[in-house]
């Protein structure tokens, strides 16, 4: 579903079919606005993340000033051949957008691939998703605490004053 450029909407971004799938599970808990949030092709990589998002949407974010964007990749544990961990790959995502979008750039993401919280959570991981989304709505933290989530901390309380008043019902 494509959203109206025109009102507040956000972007979801996935690095691969898993969190894909997370996001998916997301949208279906009843209270989130279907028509306010849309998921775009997977990147099948965290840099191609980056890659498609300075190369497709930076300059339509320019556009349409009501646009969020969420980034989904999978943080690899905080060890990754190249050397990034955790916290250099979130400061190296952060540095490739720009100043002027940083408010409407969101960085979310799993520990470690996302089957490993797929398998520690013992749940389908559109069941996380929709869990993730009750969360939001009751302004709770009983899944995002999981040990593989709880990174996301800083993220996700910028993310939900930003798109609580139009996202969810």
């Amino acid at each position: 579903m494509s959203v109206n450029k025109f009102v507040e909407h956000i972007l979801v971004l996935p690095e691969d079919d898993a969190n894909r799938q997370i996001i998916n599970g997301f949208i279906l808990n009843s209270n989130v606005n279907e028509t306010a949030i849309q998921v775009l092709p997977i990147a099948n990589g965290w840099k191609k993340v980056v890659d498609k998002f300075k190369n497709d949407h930076v300059s339509e974010m320019g556009k349409f000033p009501k646009r969020m964007i969420v980034l989904v990749i999978d943080f690899d544990d905080y060890k990754e051949p190249d050397g990034l961990s955790y916290e250099n790959r979130l400061i190296y995502i952060k540095s490739q957008v720009p100043e002027e979008l940083q408010e409407r750039v969101f960085i979310l993401g799993s520990r470690t691939a996302p089957e490993k919280l797929k398998n520690d959570m013992k749940k389908s991981f559109e069941d996380i998703g929709e869990a993730l989304a009750k969360d939001c709505v009751e302004n709770m933290n009983e899944t995002w605490e999981h040990h593989l989530l709880r990174h996301n901390e800083n993220e996700l309380k910028r993310v939900r004053l930003a798109v609580k008043p139009f996202l969810f019902n």
